[in-house]
C-alpha cells in the first residue's frame, strides 16, 4: 500500500491542477451563459445549488422568483444543467409557444422517454400533436362529460363516507387527506377512463402498480435490477398493456353497436366510425398508442387534482365567509337527501361554487413550474439569449399573481360575471397551460372540483387542525399543504345519499 502511494504521490499535482482547472472552466461556463441576469455568482462544483433545491424546495423558487423581479427570469446551476427561471408571463407564454424541435421540448422527466415509452403525448408536437389532439377532442364533448359527471359524483360521495368512517373512529385525532383524496382520484380516473373492463381484482393491481409508479417516479435514476427507477417503469409497461387490452375490448363493443360508458368507449366509438367511413384506420389508433395515451391523462389526473382538493379544504377552513356562501348557494340548489345527483343544469347553477373553484386554480395552481429543454439557443430577450441545452422553467405560479385585481389575496368574485378577471387576465391564467399542449380536459377536471366542493361542504363538517407553517406550500412535484391537510370529519347531512355505481 506504502509503495503504491509513493508511485502516485509524483502525480498528485497534476490530478490537482487538473481538478482546480475543470472547476475553473465550469464556472466560467457558468458566468458565460449567465451574463448579467440575476443569479448566483458562485456555484459549486457539478452540484451548484441542488442541496438548497432538494432541501428547502419553496424557499429556493421563491428566491429565484425574487431575483427575477428586475428582468422578469433569474438563471441557476443544478447538477450541471444551467437553468433558467421565467417569472414574466409574457416571456411564459413564448416558451410555450415555441414547442418544437429548433426551440424547446416540453421535460416531464429526466429520462420520460424511456419512463413513459415512445407513445407519450408530452414529446409529441407540430401536426402529429395537432391530429392526435382533433382525435382526442370527441372524448370531452358535452354527451361524454355528462357520463362522466354521473361517475364522479358518485366515487366521490363514496370516498366521503368512508373518510367520515375513518374520522369517527379515532375522536380528536385528525386523519390526513392527501393519500385519501389520491386513492379517491385514482379510483376517478379508472372508472371514468376503461370503467366497466376493470374487475375488483384488476383495480387493485392497477393501483398498485400506479402507486409503485408515483411513489418511484423521482427516486435515483438508475434502470438496474430492484432499484426504484426499473421498478417504476416495470410499472408503467403493465399498466400500458392492462390499458391497452382494455383498448382492444372496448373496440370490439363499439363495433358491436354498445352505448359508451366511458371515455376509452368514446375513443373507439370514433376509431370505428373513421374505419367504417374510409375503410383504414386513423394514425396513432392502434390499441397499444391508446394504451400509452390513456396512461398519460392518467398521469395528469392524479397530482394535479389532489393537489386541488387539498387546497379547497385549506383555503375554506381559513376563509369562512367564503365556505358560507358556498353552502348557501348549494343547499338551494342540491340536498343529498334527495338522492338524486348534482345535474348540469345544477352545475351550471353554483355560479359563486364555480368561481370558488376558478380562484383556487389560480391562487395555487398545482403545476407550479412547467420544465422546458432549449434545443438550440433561443433569444429570450433584445439583450439575452437562452444558451442550448438550458432547462427552463416557466412559472405558472408566478404568472397567477400578475395582473388580477387582488392578486395577492384568495377572493373568488375576480371570477365572478361582473368582473370577468379571467377572461381580462386571460394570459395570466396558465395553470391549465398554453399555446399547442394546453390541457384538454380542463373542463372535466374543473367539474370534478365543483362537484367536490359541493358535496364535501355539504355532506360533511370539518375541522382542519392546523400546524406550525401548516399553510406553506410543498414541491413534490406538484404543490401540497405542507401538513398533508389534517383534518377531523364528522356527518353534516341528515343522511347520506343512496347512490350507487352499476
Amino acid at each position: 500500500m506504502v509503495s503504491y502511494l509513493s508511485f502516485l504521490s509524483p502525480f498528485a499535482p497534476f490530478f490537482v491542477t487538473f481538478l482546480l482547472l475543470f472547476l475553473l472552466v465550469e464556472q466560467i461556463s457558468y458566468l458565460r451563459k449567465k451574463r448579467n441576469v440575476p443569479g448566483s455568482n458562485i456555484i459549486l462544483p457539478f452540484l451548484g445549488n441542488a442541496i438548497s433545491l432538494t432541501t428547502k424546495p419553496t424557499s429556493f423558487w421563491k428566491v429565484q422568483a425574487d431575483l427575477a423581479a428586475s428582468l422578469g427570469f433569474s438563471v441557476n446551476y443544478i447538477i450541471g444543467r444551467f437553468i433558467v427561471f421565467i417569472r414574466n408571463t409574457e416571456l411564459s407564454h413564448l416558451i410555450f409557444a415555441n414547442l418544437r424541435p429548433d426551440a424547446f421540448l416540453l421535460v416531464g422527466h429526466p429520462f420520460g422517454k424511456k419512463l413513459f415509452g415512445e407513445h407519450n403525448m408530452i414529446y409529441m408536437f407540430g401536426q402529429d400533436h395537432k391530429d392526435l389532439r382533433h382525435q382526442i377532442a370527441p372524448n370531452f364533448t358535452p354527451r361524454a362529460l355528462s357520463t362522466y359527471t354521473t361517475l364522479q359524483q358518485i366515487i366521490i360521495l363514496q370516498h366521503l363516507r368512508s373518510w367520515e368512517r375513518l374520522s369517527s373512529e379515532s375522536p380528536g385525532k385528525p386523519i390526513y387527506l392527501r393519500l385519501l383524496a389520491r386513492d379517491m382520484n385514482l379510483e376517478t380516473s379508472q372508472t371514468v377512463f376503461v370503467g366497466r373492463y376493470l374487475s375488483r381484482e384488476a383495480r387493485e393491481k392497477f393501483r398498485d402498480d400506479y402507486n409503485l409508479f408515483n411513489t418511484r417516479l423521482m427516486k435515483l435514476l438508475f434502470d438496474l435490477p430492484d432499484f426504484a427507477f426499473r421498478n417504476a417503469r416495470l410499472a408503467v409497461e403493465r399498466l400500458v398493456e392492462t390499458l391497452s387490452d382494455y383498448a382492444t375490448q372496448s373496440k370490439k363493443r363499439m363495433s358491436e353497436g354498445d352505448e359508451p360508458s366511458c371515455l376509452i368507449d368514446f375513443w373507439k366509438q370514433e376509431t370505428v366510425r373513421e374505419i367504417a367511413e374510409s375503410k383504414t384506420a386513423p394514425p396513432r389508433s392502434s390499441d397499444v398508442e391508446i394504451g400509452s395515451y390513456l396512461f398519460d391523462f392518467l398521469f395528469a389526473a392524479q397530482d394535479a387534482s389532489t393537489s386541488l382538493l387539498l387546497w379547497v379544504v385549506t383555503l375554506l377552513d381559513s376563509h369562512l365567509d367564503v365556505l358560507r356562501r358556498v353552502r348557501e348557494e348549494v343547499s338551494r340548489i342540491w340536498s343529498p337527501e334527495s338522492d338524486t345527483l348534482i345535474s348540469a343544469e345544477q352545475l351550471r347553477e353554483m355560479k359563486y361554487t364555480q368561481t370558488v373553484a376558478r380562484e383556487v386554480i389560480r391562487y395555487q395552481p398545482p403545476a407550479a413550474l412547467v420544465p422546458h429543454i432549449a434545443m438550440k439557443d433561443f433569444p429570450l430577450t433584445e439583450s439575452y439569449t437562452i444558451p442550448k441545452g438550458t432547462i427552463v422553467f416557466p412559472s405558472v405560479y408566478e404568472s397567477s399573481f400578475q395582473g388580477f385585481t387582488e392578486a395577492d389575496r384568495f377572493e373568488p368574485k375576480q371570477f365572478s360575471e361582473d368582473r370577468q378577471e379571467e377572461v381580462i387576465f386571460k394570459r395570466n391564467y396558465l395553470a391549465f397551460g398554453a399555446g399547442p399542449h394546453q390541457c384538454v380536459g380542463q373542463r372535466y377536471a374543473l367539474n370534478h372540483l365543483v362537484f367536490f366542493i359541493a358535496m364535501f361542504i355539504t355532506v360533511l363538517d370539518f375541522k382542519r387542525h392546523r400546524t406550525e407553517g401548516c399553510h406553506e406550500i410543498m414541491y413534490c412535484p406538484t404543490i401540497f399543504p405542507k401538513d398533508g391537510c389534517r383534518v377531523s370529519l364528522s356527518q353534516r347531512c341528515p343522511r347520506y345519499p343512496n347512490l350507487t355505481l352499476n
